[in-house]
């Protein structure tokens, strides 16, 4: 998870609730597309392999905390390229419960205010995808420098919203936000590898055409809009 235990309490942490509301209210509509699109089957599918993943990415992969919380590698932008928006967000969504629920209960408290930080984000990375990356061009072709733009718009988001938190529940007092500042700098490395993971993905999943047409992966991985 992001926000650590105590960052934000009292009456203050029922915004969460009301945000976090928004985000998986948008998360079933966009999933109820994919549902009319590609059918149950891709939908659960994808689905299922992204909560399996972000439950990996939270609690397997490496994750340090600084400053006011945690820096994961979270490769949202490689869910969003590889499953499609709606798998992506219930994959994050899921896998963060799954997480605080089994391993991390003291989180749960905090889940409104992740899941908010986590699905808002990628909400933005996918209109920011939809302009950057043309129509006919499929995602295992597209290169560094829009990976690099979908990794910067979904980890920065992420910063941001973390900031938001901290700034809503502490204040702008000098340590306060001497530790955003710190965990913002952290967090952005990852911005440096993301782009590297998404291109690598694509590669294998480029060279690995079996994929295609199958209900396990996005439609546009291997073809136009």
């Amino acid at each position: 998870m992001h926000i650590e235990p105590g960052l934000v309490d009292g009456s203050k942490i029922f915004l969460s609730y009301a945000t976090a509301a928004a985000a998986l209210a948008y998360t079933g509509k966009v999933a109820f597309q994919t549902l009319m699109k590609d059918g149950p089957a891709a939908l659960a599918l994808r689905s299922a392999i992204a909560v399996a993943l972000v439950f990996c990415f939270f609690e397997v992969f490496p994750h340090h905390p600084v400053g006011v919380s945690e820096v994961h590698l979270i490769l949202g932008t490689t869910l969003l390229l590889v499953f499609g928006l709606a798998p992506a967000a219930i994959g994050l969504a899921g896998g963060l419960l799954i997480q605080g629920l089994f391993f991390e209960p003291q989180d749960i408290p905090q889940y409104g205010m992740n899941v908010t930080t986590l699905l808002v984000p990628l909400f933005a990375t996918s209109v920011l995808a939809r302009r950057i990356i043309p129509e006919n061009l499929a995602y295992v072709d597209i290169g560094y420098r829009e990976a690099f733009k979908l990794s910067v718009a979904y980890q920065g988001g992420i910063v941001v919203w973390v900031g938001f938190w901290a700034l809503y529940g502490r204040g702008t007092g000098i340590e306060n936000m001497s530790q955003i500042a710190s965990f913002g700098a952290a967090y952005m490395t990852v911005v440096l590898v993301e782009p590297l993971v998404d291109l690598g993905v694509l590669a294998a999943a480029k060279a690995w055409r079996r994929l295609q047409g199958t209900a396990l992966v996005e439609r546009r991985l291997y073809g136009g809009a």
